[in-house]
């Protein structure tokens, strides 16, 4: 039963899927046209929302359930069709062997495989997605290019070490094509604010085996901005 004609919609929904993923390699895993972010960690949530924001609040909030906005959605869309057709074939054929036929009405078996197999691909979706986002953005960093200069990231690692001090850190920046990239971080020496976890850094230089930033929003950005504006 697993070749059988009644799975056809199953083998549609892994090719798409499948597809997408071809397109992501051959693009070198950029999706320009949604931020990985994406403005959801924004939302106010002071609790002084009218009944509009309300439901905006909690729509918002299921679209980053989906893992919408966490990754690029072209990436999501691949992972949610491939695992749609992969779950649904299966269950088909597994339901089909227990009961003698694949089952083909929506109004019945075939309808109640056809859903539980998308649920079980939006929340899987979710859950792997950001992370092979970050598999395919560095598959297609150039990394001896100076494209993050400039560009905010978050740092991962407990603090951000002196780059003097021969330790890195880590650091999920968005780079100008909005691909979501983890890399290696230090302090310059100068600085005088040591960011930790969580909080925004600026990447402001290249170096051979990291890159150097700074804690944003600090005086380290204004001396930093002050200087560019010198030279």
């Amino acid at each position: 039963m697993l070749f059988n004609p009644a799975n056809i919609s199953y083998w549609i929904f892994l090719g798409i899927g499948i597809s997408l993923f071809l397109l992501v390699i051959i693009s070198g895993g950029s999706e320009e046209d949604l931020d990985a972010d994406d403005g959801l960690g924004e939302i106010n949530t002071d609790g002084d929302l009218d009944a509009d924001g309300d439901f905006s609040f909690n729509f918002l909030q299921i679209l980053g359930w989906l893992g919408i906005g966490k990754a690029p959605l072209i990436l999501l869309l691949a992972v949610d069709f491939s695992i749609w057709g992969s779950v649904g074939w299966m269950l088909n054929v597994a339901v089909g062997n227990a009961i003698g036929s694949i089952p083909v009405h929506f109004f019945g078996l075939g309808g109640v495989i056809l859903i539980s197999s998308l649920v079980i691909s939006l929340f899987c979706g979710s859950l792997i997605s950001r992370p092979l986002g970050k598999i395919f953005a560095s598959f297609g960093e150039d990394v001896s290019s100076e494209r993050l200069i400039g560009c905010l990231g978050t740092l991962s690692s407990s603090k951000l070490p002196y780059l003097t001090s021969g330790k890195v850190g880590q650091a999920d920046v968005l780079d100008s094509a909005r691909n979501l990239v983890t890399i290696s971080v230090a302090l310059p020496q100068w600085a005088t604010v040591i960011p930790h976890r969580g909080q925004q850094i600026l990447i402001i230089d290249r170096q051979k085996h990291s890159y150097i930033a700074i804690a944003k929003d600090t005086s380290d950005e204004d001396k930093w901005l002050n200087t560019r504006q010198l030279s």
